[in-house]
């Protein structure tokens, strides 16, 4: 029996139940939440993979050291375990793919907040699967058996395993990257939905993007503040907020003329809203959009958004308590500029702490801490709220309740069979997105306050939109009108409307680049201060009409006037984009 213990060799001499028996063992660790990922439609299908692939570099040390074997997977076993019992039970909470993210909350956290999330989210029978998922790995633990072949062959097997695992994919990505650290940041995103490599990873990258943001801070903390600023509200309690969406192209929005019913709460509140036409975006990525969206920088001035104030911090020095509520990924080398913008405000509510960007994570999250924001009891607040919206990938920005749109009703004929899923999808984001951003209107417009609340996209997408219906997402190199054309829109509340001039019928139609958004926003909130231009100000009568320029700033020749753009495609300027059935 104890020959039958160690080994069960097949015919051919080797023991491969032995060998299956290893690799489940290592492969549940970081399984068992890959797989309740798929499941559950939560992500893609590449961190399922990548954590099955990585969990067969443990058995190359059994190899070797078959006589080992029970005592090594025990250790390395329960390093394993633990790590996994923080990405489950992360999953059980929040739905949500263990990530750097995750690392920042953590350590953003004192001991007191962290309490009262145990409290809020414990459930009995989280530990009752704690439990089971210990239970289990104990009782795989007890069928592992030493797998014995030749010294010599050992050595060649576990090697070919580790080249294969980590050498040849560490030397693909160094040979795909021009530099070392992008090719180690590569081979750091294969790797890392395995455990313990998730955490690893995670805490690396936190350190480096942390080091990144602590710099813009510093850099920003030492921005000299506005000259001579001055508010007509001072003395008023006031809540402003600023909603920023994300890849929404006004085009498909049933508000501004798509033939499907995309937006049928917002079209339900038109009349309480100033719904602007014209408006584009100067680039259609959100880190570079938002840059100049939310500071002074513009598409010929790209560098003020290092050297001048935020929205956040003018309103701050203006008196306002501010608040940063986020849908978007935390920490991510592409978000450090945005978690340096949110950090800059006084409190910070960051939703989704997903490893990958293609998971559901649905903006409806963001409504409770938003309604929650404006019952603080301080007098003037802004509340600025970054929604993850209608981004790539669009299945996962919806539930499955919004999953209207599903034939051809609707689509243009040239809208091939095999884009109809895509086409849609992104119809089905957008009426999702519509119930989101209304909700946040009806939200601000219960709680009765006396200010604003302003929703614009920071750029649009193209979804076969585009003459050719080839076009897919954005890219600056080769843009088109959808990568550009973003909502712009205003709700003000009964109290605001008794003491500010709100009509802006008039100039509904006026050109404008939300580069220009703070100059904008300064004048609706009635701030002054030496360094606004109110001929840059969409709703100042002092506005000048001046070439909407997109493109690439910091590139030859990589700036181009928007309205070049509209005459080659046929679009007559100010008339919003309508795309026809």
């Amino acid at each position: 029996m104890a020959i039958l213990k160690r080994s069960a060799k097949t015919p051919s001499g080797f023991d491969w139940a032995g060998l299956a028996w290893l690799f489940v063992f290592f492969w549940y660790f970081s399984g068992i939440t890959q797989l309740l990922i798929q499941l559950t439609d939560t992500s893609g299908f590449a961190g399922f993979r990548q954590a099955f692939i990585m969990s067969g570099i443990w058995l190359a040390p059994m190899l070797l050291f078959p006589k080992k074997t029970r005592v090594m997977a025990a250790v390395i076993g329960v390093i394993l375990w633990a790590c996994s019992m923080a990405s489950l039970g992360y999953f059980f909470i929040y739905q949500q793919e263990f990530s750097q993210s995750v690392i920042f909350i953590m350590f953003e956290s004192n001991v007191s907040e962290a309490g009262e999330y145990m409290t809020q989210y414990f459930a009995w029978w989280i530990v009752l699967a704690f439990l089971a998922h210990t239970a289990f790995a104990i009782f795989l633990w007890t069928r592992l058996r030493p797998v014995y072949m030749p010294r010599g062959r050992a050595w060649i097997t576990a090697t070919a395993l580790l080249v294969a695992i980590i050498g040849y994919p560490l030397a693909k990505q160094m040979a795909r990257h021009d530099d070392v650290a992008s090719g180690l940041e590569a081979f750091e995103s294969r790797i890392e939905p395995a455990v313990p490599w998730q955490m690893l990873v995670a805490y690396h990258r936190y350190t480096q993007q942390l080091d990144g943001m602590q710099a813009m801070l510093t850099s920003s903390s030492n921005i000299a503040p506005l000259k001579n600023l001055k508010d007509q509200q001072a003395a008023l309690p006031t809540t402003l907020v600023l909603v920023i969406g994300e890849s929404t192209n006004r085009g498909r929005m049933h508000l501004y003329g798509y033939p499907r019913q995309t937006t049928p709460n917002l079209d339900q509140l038109k009349d309480q809203l100033e719904v602007f036409n014209n408006v584009i975006t100067p680039r259609p990525y959100t880190i570079e959009a938002l840059q100049q969206v939310l500071t002074f920088a513009d598409e010929e001035n790209p560098d003020l958004y290092l050297k001048t104030p935020s929205i956040v911090s003018v309103m701050k020095q203006a008196g306002y308590k501010t608040f940063w509520i986020t849908n978007q990924q935390t920490m991510t080398k592409r978000n450090t500029m945005l978690t340096t913008f949110s950090e800059q405000a006084d409190e910070q509510i960051y939703l989704n702490n997903n490893r990958n960007q293609n998971a559901r994570q649905y903006d409806g999250d963001v409504v409770e801490p938003f309604t929650k924001a404006l019952s603080d009891a301080a007098p003037r607040k802004l509340i600025v709220v970054h929604l993850l919206g209608t981004h790539m990938s669009y299945q996962y920005r919806y539930p499955p309740t919004f999953d209207k749109f599903t034939g051809r009703e609707g689509v243009p004929a040239a809208i091939e069979d095999s884009k109809l899923e895509l086409y849609n999808s992104y119809d089905n984001a957008v009426l999702y997105n519509d119930f989101v951003v209304s909700s946040l209107i009806k939200a601000y417009a219960k709680a009765d306050p006396n200010g604003f609340l302003l929703y614009l996209s920071d750029h649009g997408e193209d979804v076969y939109d585009s003459p050719g219906r080839n076009i897919l997402g954005r890219n600056e190199a080769k843009p088109t009108i959808p990568m550009y054309t973003v909502p712009f829109i205003a709700y003000a509340s009964p109290k605001w409307k008794q003491t500010h001039d709100w009509n802006f019928d008039s100039i509904k139609n006026r050109p404008f680049t939300s580069s220009n958004l703070i100059h904008t926003w300064a004048q609706l909130a009635g701030l002054s201060f030496d360094e606004l231009d109110t001929t840059r100000s969409l709703v100042s009568f002092d506005f000048k009409e001046r070439p909407r320029l997109i493109g690439d700033p910091y590139a030859q020749k990589g700036l181009s006037d928007f309205a070049q753009m509209e005459k080659i495609d046929g679009q007559v300027p100010p008339a919003p984009k309508v795309v026809s059935q």
